[in-house]
């Protein structure tokens, strides 16, 4: 293998095995870090990123509900869940690497060096949040792939394949952005039942996805002053048409806006009822 930024991305999306997908994105953005590597460009990409053959992937009105009890059981839900979503986020964050690599290249809206190890650092991250909750859930007997999850993240990612801007509307700024809103409810619910530990993992979770938000956000903003879009009006606009659901409240207002959301674009988008 070559050792381009977009070939290291070509290779963590085609590795099945979670852990090994995890340890090899955080090998690989030590060596981008450390080491003169050219980006690369690829003209095309997995549609799909291998994973393992567990868990089964269910359709989200499928999945169980989580119940909030403390119990070794409701706990390895959780983790289970949230590795779930970080698995899915190592793969976003290659994807978007490696499918819009050709943007670097471009004559109309180029895509710096810069991009691209914003990119490497969430893809670090969520490694390191991965690997992080799968120890976790080995310290109450438990391992990712023992339950069920969903697929909701990966069919935003299919739905945006094509729209760089549509893609950074919908998974950092949605998507991840969601995270921001729950997050600190995860973080006291752990230490109202003596869980530090957890307590402490999420903090680290929830302090890194506010850098990864704000890497969506200031790149959507750039995108759109170069194209003369309204930031507002056409990431409602983009939610809207690829999200295809409203918004949950409530917000995490302070969250959101230390990631660089402005409250006057996400809360035309929410639900009604709170």
């Amino acid at each position: 293998m070559t050792d381009t930024l977009v070939d290291f991305a070509l290779d963590v999306l085609n590795t099945a095995d979670a852990k090994l997908k995890a340890q090899k994105t955080m090998v690989y953005a030590a060596r981008w870090r450390d080491e003169e590597i050219d980006l690369g460009i690829t003209p095309a990409c997995p549609n799909r990123p291998k994973r393992p053959e567990k868990p089964e992937l269910l359709f989200p009105r499928d999945m169980p509900k989580r119940k909030k009890g403390n119990s070794d059981k409701n706990k390895i839900n959780l983790l289970h869940a949230l590795s779930h979503i970080e698995l899915n986020a190592i793969d976003l964050a290659w994807d978007i690497i490696a499918r819009f690599s050709p943007m670097h290249t471009s004559e109309d809206f180029s895509l710096p060096i810069d991009f691209y190890n914003d990119w490497l650092k969430v893809a670090d991250d969520e490694a390191k949040h991965f690997l992080m909750l799968s120890d976790r859930l080995s310290d109450f007997g438990a391992a990712y792939g023992d339950l069920p999850a969903h697929d909701g993240l990966w069919e935003s990612a299919e739905k945006t394949a094509h729209d760089f801007a549509a893609r950074l509307a919908v998974v950092p700024m949605v998507l991840e952005a969601r995270g921001l809103d729950v997050t600190p409810d995860m973080i006291s619910l752990m230490k109202e039942q003596g869980d530090q530990k957890t307590a402490d993992m999420l903090q680290i979770i929830y302090d890194d996805e506010i850098t990864h938000v704000r890497a969506g956000t200031t790149w959507f903003q750039k995108w759109c002053d170069y194209h003369q879009k309204d930031v507002e009006t056409y990431f409602q606009e983009l939610v809207r048409k690829y999200f295809h659901a409203n918004l949950k409240k409530p917000f995490n207002h302070p969250g959101r806006e230390e990631s660089g959301m402005i409250r006057d674009w996400y809360e035309p988008l929410a639900e009604a009822s709170v």
